[in-house]
Parts: C-alpha cells; structure tokens; sequence
C-alpha cells in the first residue's frame, strides 16, 4: 500500500516506483466500462472482463490513501492483466463541503502525488470528483477549487477532467465557460441539461447492470459508457489490452 503523503511532501519527492505496462489511449467511443470503490482481485477483475465491461475507475485519495480501499500499484497491475484499462479518480468530501481555491491546490496535488506513486505514466486522465457543494458555496469559491486542482495535476503531467455528480455548484454554462477542464463525466443523476454547454461529456455513467460479480454489488460499483463529446474530446485511459 502506498504511504501517506501530505501536502507538506514536495511532488514526486519519493523513489520513483516501477512504471504500470501499457501505452495511453483516447478511449474509443460506445466503450462499457465501471468504476468501483472497493479493491478488484485477479477474479473479480476477469469477470467484469468476462461480462463486456473493458475499462475500470479506480480511486485515489484526497489527503491520504486508505489501506484495504483505495488503490494500489499491485492492483494497477492486476487489473490492466486481466485484459481492463484504467483511470483513476479522488474521493469527494461528504455532501455539503465548502470548496475554495485552496482546497484545489492541495486535493489536486495529492491527487497527482498519489496517482504518480502507483506508477502511472504522463497523459492518462485523473478526475476530480465535483458533487455535493453546500448550497451556500458562491460559484467564484467553486470555481477557483476547479481551477487549482485542473493546474495542480496538469502540472504533473496527468489529463485532469471532472466528475460532474448532483450538487456541482455550478451551472452547465460555468462549468464550460469558467473552468480549465477539457475532460468531463456526467453522473448518472445528472441530465442532459447540465452537460456542460458545447463540450458535453467524454464519460457518462449509470447505475450498474450486471448485478453482483465477484462479490461487488451495485452499491459499490456503477457502470459508465465512453463517448466522443460535441468537441471532438475523449478520455485517455492507460490499457496495455486490445480492444475487442
């Protein structure tokens, strides 16, 4: 399991691990895939593969990685084996938080750190999980948040895009308009008019369909579906797998 690393620890200040196998891609369109906040093992990765599902959303975390819940470089390992690309993604706060530009800088620095500790390599995506704002957040708060997290893991290297889910604290418009990202996931919550306006989404999820595989139900998993959005964008996932 990774070590903690607080936002006190300089970026990449740790020993550089082994690089994950595989090359990073555009994910092509119509593509089945999940995200999953529990550990995959060899057979419950198989068996998502098994099933049609061919890319994964692990998480990261915000100011440290939970042992036995977010992931590891083993399990990067051990999913990209199984015949699965992956993305990774940071876990939220409980709903009601109040985000502000300095919250940015210090989520998407750990994000970075985190996910470049596993061994990723430069390009892949990294989504920032924007859900849950307290009704009070001002849109100026919310968007500086967005605005240090995307240059704190553009900075590393790494594509930031956004995890749009119920609550973002900003409108379609805004979240186009007032924000960096060229990466966008819309919740399976969210509808067609909070698509951010011209861009739309790359990813776009929904509650799971296979019901409980390997031992994961749908309260742990859901499933999402790669698109092309309006703009001619696509998520970048790492596979060391060819499609099909």
């Amino acid at each position: 399991m990774s070590p903690d690393i607080t936002s006190s620890t300089p970026f990449r200040s740790f020993a550089a691990p082994p690089r994950l196998p595989g090359t990073v891609e555009p994910a092509p369109p119509g593509v089945k895939g999940f995200d999953v906040d529990a550990p995959l093992s060899a057979a419950a990765a198989r068996a998502f593969r098994d099933r049609g599902y061919h890319f994964c959303v692990r998480y990261v975390g915000r100011t440290a990685m939970t042992p036995g819940r977010d992931l590891t470089a083993a399990e990067a390992r051990t999913i990209l084996d199984a015949g699965l690309a992956i993305m990774f993604v940071q876990h939220v706060l409980s709903a009601g938080w109040l985000p502000t530009g300095a919250l940015g800088a210090e989520y998407g620095l750990n994000a970075a750190r985190f996910t470049a500790q596993l061994g990723v390599p430069d390009g892949v995506n990294v989504w920032c999980d924007l859900e849950g704002v307290h009704p009070d957040a001002a849109a100026a708060d919310v968007i500086a948040f967005g605005n240090a997290w995307h240059v704190a893991v553009e900075d590393a290297g790494y594509a930031p895009g956004l995890y749009v889910g119920d609550s973002p604290g900003l409108s379609a418009k805004q979240l186009y308009r007032d924000l960096a990202f060229r990466h966008y996931w819309g919740a399976y919550n969210v509808n067609a008019d909070q698509e951010p306006i011209r861009r739309g989404w790359q990813l776009k999820q929904r509650v799971g369909t296979a019901g409980t595989v390997a031992g994961l139900t749908t309260d742990t998993y859901d499933d999402d579906v790669t698109r092309t959005d309006k703009l001619g964008g696509r998520a970048l996932w790492l596979t060391n797998a060819v499609l099909g």
